[in-house]
């Protein structure tokens, strides 16, 4: 018969503890440093902890437990937001009817608000391809010219530029990825590609030469998907237009669900594509590779705990960046910083993760790419997010602001500036198609020196309606001021935005 212990010597109390607080010393005892004995009670932020001896009684083990499990679970969000925000954007790709490599959506008249994506820009050409290499094995893509891209795998780690910032230069060519372990034959001819997930996340942008409509025809008219064994027989590609569609979520969970999606990615992807350390932090909350994840009614409150605890984190951590290495103007306190802290878009300083970083950069936009994060002038492209006026206030719907832009912005191909809803980290939707503004065509209106004002608020200034972004009383936004063929004066900071001003 098993006795219960730890029960008994709960039941024995105030009386038990006194009694056994101090031992007799016997023939062999030694002085024991204090500092590696556990007191009988330990104050905490989860309350009181009791101990006999060192023994947990009371409701210590509970406490204890439930905490730890908490805590794993709001770890597990952060680590893994970068795996079911993928897991994400594959969903809605499929809900859209895309399921097989071949089928591709693209943004034939440009993305407006209506699409709920994490932070995308409106004046890009954007094509987005899922690609399964278990069920297809070795995939071929035949690249057109003239378009910038990169794949990432299913915990959108960069595998690979496409296009411009590629091996073929943007001048086209032949892609083969192979799927995870692959030990096949290699044919010649091709730009090859390894994953460490059997999916892979193609996301491609197409140079707007002449018109939107012709940049679509040419991705429509030359990109090619087919499984390596159908190169004789490809099937034909399906584009579906996804400009102006309602319905396309991409932006992960932040509730229990998230857990589930996470939890289809663990059985769906090899066990090696996370490390043991992530995979038994996983495992720790019931999600194991091969079984069913079922949790009980205590499990699902911890989880849903933990995922609250993680969002709220990632929300602060947006807003109040704790890598150091986010803040543009180190030299100030300004409010801009960078999407890759330090341009770092592995995330890795020194040996060692930056989980914070990583946190920024996946809870609020997607791509992964080196190709993002230039530090030559002319090349790739770079970026500025402000999430508070220059006073450090949230920055509110009802009220009006202004965004100043020096003279010669320092951009080889465009510029633009657009508003994102905090809540969802997609396009603000109101009334305007095109939450920002940019310097195609004539643009906005110049000061006399040359520099641009930019006004966001309910209402626009008058005479100011083309350098007017509108805003929804009750709501909060945030900026990304993006740079496409960023020059010197934005890298060596010479040039400098101002802050989001308030106007009295």
């Amino acid at each position: 018969m098993k006795v219960n212990i730890l029960g008994s010597l709960a039941l024995c109390g105030l009386l038990c503890t006194v009694a056994w607080a101090s031992p007799p010393k016997m023939k062999m005892t030694t002085s024991t440093p204090n500092e590696i004995t556990t007191p009988d009670k330990v104050e905490t932020s989860i309350g009181t902890l009791e101990f006999f001896d060192g023994v947990p009684i009371g409701d210590t083990k509970e406490k204890i437990f439930d905490y730890m499990d908490r805590a794993r679970a709001a770890q597990v969000f952060v680590n893994m937001i970068p795996a079911v925000s993928m897991y994400s954007l594959r969903e809605a790709q499929h809900k859209m009817g895309a399921t097989e490599s071949h089928q591709i959506l693209i943004w034939e008249d440009l993305m407006d608000s209506k699409t709920r994506w994490l932070t995308p820009n409106n004046t890009a050409l954007y094509t987005l391809g899922f690609f399964d290499l278990k069920k297809d094995g070795p995939t071929v893509m035949e690249l057109p010219a003239d378009v910038l891209g990169m794949l990432d795998d299913m915990y959108m780690r960069w595998i690979g530029d496409i296009g411009m910032a590629g091996p073929d230069k943007g001048k086209g060519g032949k892609y083969l990825l192979l799927p995870p372990g692959y030990e096949g034959e290699v044919p010649d001819g091709y730009h090859v590609v390894h994953s460490k997930t059997y999916t892979v996340w193609n996301f491609m942008r197409g140079y707007v030469r002449t018109s939107v409509k012709d940049a679509a025809e040419n991705i429509k008219n030359n990109l090619k998907v087919y499984p390596l064994s159908q190169k004789d027989n490809p099937p034909k590609m399906e584009f579906k237009n996804m400009s102006g569609v309602e319905g396309y979520n991409t932006v992960p969970p932040n509730d229990f669900s998230f857990y589930e999606s996470l939890n289809q990615i663990i059985q769906e992807e090899p066990i090696d594509f996370i490390d043991i350390e992530t995979r038994g932090l996983i495992a720790a909350l019931g999600i194991v590779k091969g079984q069913v994840f079922n949790p009980d009614t205590r499990m699902r409150r911890i989880l849903s705990e933990g995922v609250a605890l993680g969002n709220a984190y990632a929300r602060a951590n947006t807003v109040f960046p704790r890598d150091p290495g986010a803040y543009i103007y180190k030299d100030t306190d300004s409010e801009w910083v960078m999407g890759y802290a330090d341009k770092d878009t592995y995330f890795n300083k020194d040996g060692a993760r930056r989980y914070d970083a990583r946190l920024w950069l996946h809870y609020n936009a997607i791509c992964v790419t080196p190709s993002m994060a230039v530090t030559k002038p002319g090349l790739g492209s770079d970026y500025g997010i402000a999430d508070m006026d220059g006073e450090h206030h949230p920055l509110y719907g009802s009220k009006s602001y202004k965004l100043h832009l020096p003279p010669n912005i320092p951009v080889k191909d465009n510029w633009s500036v657009i508003i994102y809803d905090t809540q969802t980290r997609a396009m603000l939707q109101t009334d305007q198609q095109f939450a920002g503004i940019n310097s195609y065509g004539e643009g906005p209106k110049k000061n006399e020196d040359g520099s641009i004002d930019i006004y966001f608020g309910p209402k626009a200034p008058k005479g100011m309606e083309k350098n007017w972004i509108q805003t929804i009383p009750g709501k909060s936004w945030f900026i990304i001021l993006r740079l496409y063929g960023p020059l010197q004066p934005w890298l060596d900071q010479t040039w400098r935005p101002g802050e989001i001003e308030l106007v009295k």
